[in-house]
């Protein structure tokens, strides 16, 4: 059974349909693509499936623990709880806090002590946890390079770096499910050859389950395993990458004849 299952999804604001009866399945384990032109719908699409936005008409299935439950309409953080995580096409940092402090935040949904009085009075069953959860909030850092920068603020990182705590960030929720958008947005090639590696690592070493927004097709056609290709708030094709890359449709919407030169 697929992981999430979007069946006839639309949103319409006013007399604009942004998405139009979109329908997908992505299975556990996989990196699936989201392509299309500016405007396309991609973004109010994932912000569908995060509960950013209600759906005018349609359903949103998650299936985890062998439970599958509707989520649409749901509220942010209730989504986040229940397995899906995100980023954001502009960098939504705490940009005030610590690098650390961003990411031991985003762990908070799953502490073991009760709030209340293991805040005020510090007892041990917080500090233990605390110290759990910084632990493993270094250990995330590592993986992206930026466990030296843990003590800095978020807003004096440079634009790349930023970039990466946010996927740490939306990392430190443990989601069954990851949407990124646009994570190469600013990068320059050797940034987004090493990010490449990281979505292919995060993945392979996580179990994760990633459905990726992305323009930079080098990096779309090397991780992903299958690419929906959305246009006008509709779905043009779907398939694997190199039928995505040969498929005239696309090539004339979106990809352009250059991209098989």
């Amino acid at each position: 059974m697929a992981l999430l299952t979007v069946k006839n999804l639309t949103k319409s604001f006013g007399g604009l349909t942004a998405v139009s009866d979109v329908n997908m399945a992505i299975e556990p384990g996989e990196l699936v693509g989201l392509i299309g032109p500016n405007g396309a719908g991609k973004t109010t699409l994932f912000n569908l499936l995060t509960g950013v936005y209600e759906p005018t008409t349609g359903k949103i299935l998650l299936n985890t623990n062998g439970k599958e439950r509707e989520i649409q309409g749901q509220k942010p953080y209730r989504i986040c709880g229940e397995g899906i995580a995100r980023t954001f096409q502009n960098i939504r940092l705490f940009k005030e806090l610590t690098v650390l402090d961003n990411v031991r935040i985003a762990m908070h949904q799953n502490v073991k002590y009760q709030m209340l009085p293991g805040a005020f009075f510090h007892t041990p069953g917080y500090v233990k946890e605390e110290e759990r959860l910084k632990k493993e909030a270094e250990e995330l850092l590592d993986i992206f390079q930026l466990t030296h920068k843990k003590d800095e603020k978020a807003k004096n990182l440079p634009y790349g770096e930023q970039r990466h705590l946010e996927i740490v960030r939306a990392m430190a929720t443990k989601p069954d499910l990851l949407l990124l958008d646009e994570p190469a947005a600013g990068m320059n090639p050797k940034e987004t050859a090493a990010l490449t590696q990281t979505i292919a690592q995060l993945r392979r070493d996580f179990g994760l389950t990633i459905l990726l927004i992305e323009h930079d097709m080098s990096l779309v056609m090397k991780v992903c395993e299958r690419i929906y290709v959305l246009n006008y708030g509709q779905m043009l094709a779907q398939g694997l990458p190199e039928e995505i890359r040969n498929n005239k449709l696309v090539i004339e919407a979106y990809l352009g004849e250059d991209m098989n030169a």
